[in-house]
């Protein structure tokens, strides 16, 4: 079992999570979708992770620059706070892990 399959078990499970506290996310209904579709298909590719998927590693590759990205479009983020650090946040992480996932390959 991988470290990091583990790790983004964990992150994928505080996006779904952000995604249903007001305080996070506020009222925008982009950025509950957001969170929860980006946190439910990490969720799948950490499960993947934990085996060897190469895709996985893929798949969070692209949802970490996604989320990076969408950290600054108004549209979904609106005017939190939150939401942009939170989408920064764990967006550099699943770069990371997605990185350590590559160079392990």
């Amino acid at each position: 079992m991988s470290w990091r399959g583990w790790l983004v078990l964990i992150f994928s499970l505080w996006l779904i999570v952000a995604s249903l506290i007001p305080g996070i996310v506020g009222s925008k209904g982009a950025n509950i979708a957001d969170f929860l579709i980006v946190g439910v298909v990490l969720l799948i590719a950490g499960i993947f992770m934990l085996g060897t998927s190469k895709v996985a590693g893929w798949i969070e590759l692209l949802l970490g620059i996604w989320l990076i990205i969408a950290a600054f479009i108004p549209g979904i983020t609106g005017s939190k706070g939150a939401a942009l650090a939170n989408g920064l946040v764990v967006g550099i992480i699943a770069l990371i892990l997605a990185f350590f996932d590559r160079k392990k390959q």
